[in-house]
């Protein structure tokens, strides 16, 4: 049976023998008849591993932009610098015979410039208080940047006790937005990679990774023919160098001449500077002919591998119990949400569809709200710096002009206080003159 979508929730069920997990939004629970039953559920579903003591802490939040504040709530990671272990149980199952469909939404909302944002899928024999990062696991998969050369889509399972990377290069998403990934690995050994439910790689597992050696060999007891000739073209027999064909590539200036202030005795033999001979030709090399001879490129002959076995199950996990979030991150703030595991690609499309898909549009455009809000407090703030800066401005022209009027008062009243002097010696003079 599907899984009934309530308000917020989450639930395993069984479906065909395979465990669906599902947890859209991890938050509060509800019942059918929409009554709380539990509140912040995700922490007793959830387990924090205690094999370091200083993992870094998940948040229950939308975050800072979203399309529904609380559809869009998901586990962030709050603090910088460090490694998270978070896992979650539920009923063990195999996926054989039967499609393994694994999805979940990730938001790297702060501009993440080094970190995961990917999940593991693990065995139902892991110790959850004890998860790190070398415990054994089933599956990796989803987004990880690190710098401008990572952004890429891990696909790594476990085979046969070793971890084996996609032979592929797949580019995540590395905006600020919510994505969409999906896993699907079928019974018939092949595989689908899909972002925002739109299809990005595909193939088949045992092309696509190196988990058994190869079908093919070389024959290690073939070895090429002395006598075969592999040169398509050859040098022509009957070609000749010519007579005048060798020059220096360079010779004495032949306009050169000797300083007339040049003293052998003081600086030497005077020498012209050389220059590149115009009539230097080069290496000669005879012209190629098409080899008679040539038998063409000489192939290593091939022989069936005898350490190569098919195996019509690399897909098949015999335990599938626990997804974690095992991973690093230099910036915190990512948050994951929508985790899905299923045996049912369209039900995982439609599930896709039904969280990330109609929430990402007004998620966008909250977002360009956001961000046109900040740009008009920006313009506004430079304005009221420039505003400021003008009135500043005006009050020190105002400021040096009261000086400079004060100034002129000064000096006005310094020439009438010479003035004066100048009137009183010339009274006393005039004085001195009539006595």
């Amino acid at each position: 049976m599907p899984p009934t979508h309530t308000h917020t929730h989450t639930h395993s069920v069984s479906k065909a023998g395979l465990t669906e997990f599902c947890e859209s939004c991890l938050g509060d629970c509800w019942a059918a008849d929409s009554e709380p039953v539990c509140a912040d559920a995700w922490m007793s579903r959830w387990v924090e591993s205690k094999h370091k003591s200083d993992y870094g802490k998940f948040v229950l939040t939308a975050g800072k932009f979203y399309g529904d504040e609380e559809k869009d709530k998901g586990l962030q990671t709050s603090q910088d610098a460090r490694f998270y272990a978070l896992s979650a149980r539920f009923d063990d199952f195999s996926n054989k015979g039967q499609p393994l469909v694994i999805q979940f939404s990730v938001k790297h909302e702060q501009s993440i410039d080094c970190g995961g944002g990917y999940i593991k899928l693990f065995p139902s024999e892991l110790n959850q208080e004890d998860m790190h990062g070398d415990s054994v696991y089933n599956i990796m998969f989803g987004p990880d940047i690190c710098g401008p050369g990572t952004k890429k889509v891990h696909v790594i399972f476990n085979y046969k006790g070793k971890n084996h990377l996609i032979n592929k290069d797949i580019r995540c998403k590395d905006d600020e937005y919510t994505h969409l990934y999906t896993l699907v690995v079928n019974p018939d050994n092949t595989y689908e990679v899909k972002i925002d439910n739109k299809k990005v790689e595909s193939g088949n597992l045992e092309d696509d990774w190196d988990f058994l050696p190869p079908k093919k060999i070389k024959d290690p007891e073939a070895k090429k023919p002395e006598d075969w000739d592999d040169r398509e073209k050859i040098p022509d027999p009957d070609d000749k160098k010519p007579e005048d064909w060798d020059k220096p590539e360079n010779i004495p200036d032949p306009d050169a001449k000797k300083p007339d202030d040049w003293d052998d005795e003081m600086d030497g033999e005077w020498e012209p500077p050389m220059v590149t001979n115009p009539e230097y030709k080069g290496e000669w090399k005879p012209r190629e002919i098409d080899n008679p001879a040539y038998k063409g490129k000489w192939v290593h002959p091939e022989i069936d591998n005898p350490e190569y076995t098919a195996d019509s199950e690399i897909y098949k996990y015999d335990s599938v119990g626990v997804i974690g979030l095992d991973l690093w991150q230099v910036k915190s703030g990512t948050i994951f949400d929508n985790f899905l595991i299923t045996n049912d690609p369209n039900l995982a499309e439609e599930v896709g569809n039904d969280t990330w898909g109609k929430t990402k549009d007004a998620e966008k455009k909250m977002k360009e709200s956001q961000e046109e809000d900040e740009r008009k407090k920006r313009e506004e703030e430079n304005k009221k710096r420039r505003e400021e800066a003008k009135e500043e401005d005006e009050e020190e022209e105002e400021k040096e002009e009261e000086e400079e009027d004060e100034e002129e008062e000064e000096g006005e009243e310094h020439e009438e206080e010479e003035e004066e002097e100048e009137e009183e010696e010339g009274t006393d003079s005039n004085l001195k003159d009539e006595l």
